[in-house]
């Protein structure tokens, strides 16, 4: 028989099956420890609307091998003062895939707020975020400098964090897409953003962010996008933090580029870079191979 709740459909699928919603609705915040496809295929908006918790929470501890889906849900988080605190939250597992979705309202004070929050904790593993297709919108809180669409931020050990993020839309969060190494004792996170909007985000679009000296590395590399509006657009800082732009444009941010910390930023030459009144460090070039 359908079940009422993903919590309560969750416990009745094997792992590696498929929960699909069968009519609009909210459908509850759910905590996943087993590979899983959770989808809404065309019924109409199937999602998850909660109020002061996370939307899902992935956390294959018993599984690090574990890949879950996510696709065509809507994850909302509220009305102001909802305090819901992320989106989709990932602590453990292998693979987190996101299609089609829309997330919006997670405005969870410090150190919550994301719609995406990838946080895998410690391990030597490689793990993976996959974000296609999706729109990201009104998370964070913007006066406190808190939260935003994208945030990953290993939690410590050696894990290699591989992500892409592509078609997609991050729109008026606190921040568009933050990659922070700064927790981690080995391993490294690497970022493509590729044909996606990161615009009119309060505190900025995208960040590389690294120790200040030594530390693990972090790199973004940002493709055929457009980074507008924002309070910052592209911020690279500590030594091992490296961010490179491609075939972009990035205009009216009120600071275009943040380079600092002994970090590398660099353009590859053929981007539209215009209107942005303040900028500060350097930005190199780089020839396209």
């Amino acid at each position: 028989a359908p079940c009422k709740t993903f919590a309560g459909a969750i416990s009745k699928t094997a792992a590696g099956g498929e929960i699909d919603t069968l009519d609009p609705g909210g459908f509850g915040a759910v905590t996943v420890t087993k590979a899983i496809t959770l989808a809404d295929e065309g019924t109409g908006e199937g999602g998850i609307l909660v109020a002061g918790t996370n939307g899902i929470t992935v956390n294959c501890v018993s599984d690090p091998n574990c890949t879950v889906v996510v696709r065509g849900l809507q994850i909302d988080g509220g009305p102001v003062g909802s305090n819901s605190l992320s989106g989709i939250k990932f602590i453990a597992g292998k693979t987190l895939i996101v299609q089609n979705c829309a997330i919006r309202n997670f405005t969870g004070g410090s150190p919550n707020g994301y719609g995406i929050w990838f946080a895998p904790s410690g391990g030597t593993a490689s793990v993976t975020l996959l974000v296609q297709n999706t729109t990201l919108q009104s998370n964070g809180v913007g006066a406190s400098g808190t939260g935003g669409a994208i945030f990953i931020q290993p939690s410590g050990g050696t894990v290699t964090v591989n992500a892409s993020i592509s078609n997609s839309v991050m729109d008026a969060n606190n921040t568009g897409v933050r990659a922070d190494s700064t927790l981690l004792t080995g391993g490294a996170i690497n970022v493509s953003v590729s044909y996606s909007n990161v615009t009119n985000n309060t505190n900025g679009a995208v960040a590389a962010i690294a120790q200040n000296t030594g530390g693990q590395p972090v790199g973004i590399v940002v493709d055929h996008s457009a980074i507008t509006g924002n309070g910052l657009g592209v911020n690279a800082n500590g030594q091992m933090a490296t961010l490179r732009i491609g075939y972009s444009e990035m205009s009216h941010n009120a600071t275009g580029y943040k380079q600092v910390n002994g970090s590398t930023l660099t353009s590859f030459g053929n981007n539209l870079i215009s209107d942005n009144p303040l900028n500060t460090g350097t930005l190199g070039s780089i020839a396209p191979s």
